[in-house]
């Protein structure tokens, strides 16, 4: 195993992976596991959404959710990535719960046609391994190469995200090497301060008043109607926020709330 693929294995890759050539080019990695599990998110920003966009978003996990540095890479094609590693897998919905949450914080302002998250919410089969293409790659589209590439120089690819030769190797695991894995508490404490400001204090009082009434999270979120006094908003962030919910419908809440949150 190279170096650089010893750092993929070590940020990226499932625990299942058997994968272990030399030459990640044109290789694909599973962002869920056989057991439904994630370990690694990424975030597509596509160039005309502007590098501020994507410095928002890479700052702003930093400065207010404190998680590590995540990785950027020029996609090859027509925008950016930003790569999150977690040092331990994470159910499904909790990855989708971040990055949507993510997404309100950070990208609210920017078209949805313009950002993808991967894994996505459009194939919700727990055992189905949703894949994406290795950094760094040769783009087929365009005969290009995507590429990790520092923080502090992935402005300067803003009118073209990508590399005409292939990346070192090297220079590859080296840049990677600097980078760490989201802890599970971390990664829960990031959970919580995504929550919008205000949003705990009034949900958690319905959902404590509901659990004194012998009723459990989902009920609350589902039967709940709102002329009884639960403000509309605030509904649809229980229901984005309940793990009890059935994922098509977090997701419906969550682009419901994006409104609320353009900046």
């Amino acid at each position: 195993m190279s170096r650089l693929q010893a750092e993929l294995h070590r940020l990226y890759l499932p625990r299942d992976s058997q994968s272990e050539s030399d030459d990640p080019a044109g290789e694909t990695i599973r962002l869920v596991d056989t057991d439904g599990r994630v370990r690694a998110m990424v975030v597509d920003v596509a160039r005309q959404a502007g590098w501020d966009a994507v410095t928002a978003l890479w700052q702003g996990v930093q400065d207010e959710l404190e998680l590590p540095a995540p990785t950027i890479a020029v996609s090859g094609i027509d925008g950016y990535q930003v790569w999150f590693s977690l040092s331990e897998p994470v159910p499904l919905a909790q990855a989708l719960d971040f990055l949507q949450s993510l997404r309100l914080r950070y990208l609210s302002a920017i078209a949805p046609r313009h950002i993808v998250m991967k894994p996505a919410a459009d194939d919700l089969t727990p055992r189905h391994a949703q894949d994406t293409r290795m950094v760094p790659s040769r783009q087929a589209e365009t005969g290009h190469w995507s590429a990790f590439v520092a923080p502090g120089l992935a402005g300067m690819f803003a009118d073209e995200p990508w590399l005409d030769l292939p990346p070192s190797p090297d220079a590859q695991a080296k840049l990677l090497s600097h980078f760490k894995s989201i802890s599970p508490a971390d990664f829960q404490q990031a959970l919580g301060r995504l929550r919008p400001t205000g949003a705990a204090t009034s949900c958690d009082t319905d959902t404590a008043a509901g659990k004194a009434a012998g009723s459990d999270s989902r009920s609350i979120a589902v039967q709940t109607p709102p002329h009884d006094g639960l403000d509309p908003k605030c509904f649809l962030l229980g229901v984005m926020h309940d793990p009890t919910v059935d994922l098509h419908l977090r997701v419906e809440a969550a682009k419901a709330l994006l409104p609320y949150f353009e900046r």
